[in-house]
């Protein structure tokens, strides 16, 4: 019995050794996709970075040291506002004793437009008005003693010493003249209007140096850059603040060379901030490029666009991902893009023909990001290969997985 059954099983472990020997070997799995139609939407995907459509710099004019900064980034702020205060001690004190010299200035100008000074021209005038009460007096008295003389009541020599008396007098009252023209010389008044014209220059230039110890805001909108710190010292012609309207933005887009001829105005554009991942900005392109710029080890052209910003929640100088859509084409034969090889020169697909892989050469239309268009050289439900692990090669056998 056990003979038996040991002969079984020894017939039965050599008729598999010959099944298994004649078997072929399975062929290796590897992924396909099908050539389908469908729209495919183009898209040029890139970077750039965000600025105001419309900004203006704000410039310190005078040199300083930063007491105060009167505002915040993101800060609205309306035209002609106060951004920073700069130190103005020094300022203030060369105002006051500007003001003081115009004052005096003004004062002796005053005083020689008059004649001269009040308590000379006070005195003069009394001691003239003095004499001529005396003159008039000595003139009556003269007057009666000439009537006297003539009736023989006075003598001659009386009338002789009241003349001398008057003629004193007429001198008296001539020299007083002569002391308050004398008062002010030539050319006094000249010097005394060109002396507060100094003046008044000093206080202009004292106010104005007080005035820009402000910066105030060039233009209204929101204050984006703000580099001035408190405490700092800012030299004359310094940016102290970069103010714009941010409710739309211009978003330059680095474009490469290579891609420019695809790129015109009014094109759709998506733009995305790594900030704030679930938001997406739209807008078009506004103006191609004027020229090619070089950008790290890239040729690029700088692509300005407008985006729509309502939020005000993408800030300028921001740096963007940003997608545009170049052409929609409906019905287009694609494949993913993974599919395509290049070999020779041209562009080409590993194809499933009968079980084994077949080289197609291939004219390729626009793609979008993951998809592109086949022109020629495919026809719809086409089994293209994507790539494997194995080194793929024509002629061979592969089974296909689809996803």
């Amino acid at each position: 019995m056990k003979r038996w059954a040991l002969g079984l099983l020894l017939a039965a472990a050599a008729a598999a050794a010959v099944w298994l020997a004649g078997r072929k070997p399975a062929a290796p799995e590897s992924p396909f996709a099908k050539a389908k139609r469908g729209a495919l939407t183009s898209v040029l995907a890139t970077n750039g970075r965000t600025e105001p459509l419309h900004w203006a710099p704000a410039h310190s004019e005078r040199a300083g040291r930063v007491s105060r900064v009167l505002v915040e980034r993101g800060q609205r702020v309306a035209a002609g506002a106060a951004l920073v205060q700069l130190d103005h001690d020094g300022a203030g004190a060369s105002l006051a004793s500007a003001l003081a010299r115009l004052e005096q200035a003004r004062t002796d100008l005053a005083a020689i437009e008059r004649g001269g000074r009040a308590p000379e021209l006070a005195e003069i005038d009394g001691a003239k008005s003095r004499l001529l009460l005396d003159r008039d007096a000595a003139a009556r008295e003269l007057a009666t003693l000439q009537r006297l003389a003539a009736k023989k009541a006075a003598t001659q020599a009386e009338v002789n010493a009241m003349q001398d008396r008057l003629a004193s007098l007429d001198s008296q009252i001539a020299a007083q003249q002569a002391r308050r023209a004398a008062l002010v010389g030539p050319g006094e008044a000249q010097a005394a209007k060109a002396r507060v014209a100094d003046a008044e220059a000093a206080v202009a230039l004292a106010r104005r140096s007080l005035e820009l110890a402000t910066v105030h805001a060039p233009c209204a909108g929101v204050v984006y850059d703000l580099p001035a710190r408190a405490g700092g010292w800012l030299n004359a012609g310094d940016l102290v603040a970069r103010i714009g309207e941010t409710s739309r933005l211009k978003v330059i887009v680095f474009v490469d060379e290579p891609d420019l001829g695809q790129v015109a105005r009014g094109l759709p554009v998506a733009v995305t901030w790594d900030a704030l991942p679930a938001r997406t900005w739209q807008g078009v392109v506004e103006q191609p490029p004027s020229q090619v710029v070089a950008l790290g080890a890239r040729q690029v052209g700088e692509v300005a666009t407008i985006v729509e910003n309502p939020q005000q929640d993408l800030p300028p100088g921001a740096n963007i991902n940003a997608r545009v859509r170049l052409r929609v084409v409906d019905n287009a034969l694609t494949i993913p893009k993974s599919a395509l090889r290049r070999e020779g020169g041209e562009f080409g697909v590993l194809v499933l023909e009968g079980g084994r892989l077949a080289w197609r050469r291939v004219r390729i239309g626009l793609s979008s990001e993951s998809q592109a268009e086949i022109l020629e050289g495919l026809h719809e439900g086409a089994s293209v290969a994507l790539p494997s692990e194995r080194t793929l090669a024509p002629g061979m056998a592969v089974t296909p997985v689809f996803p």
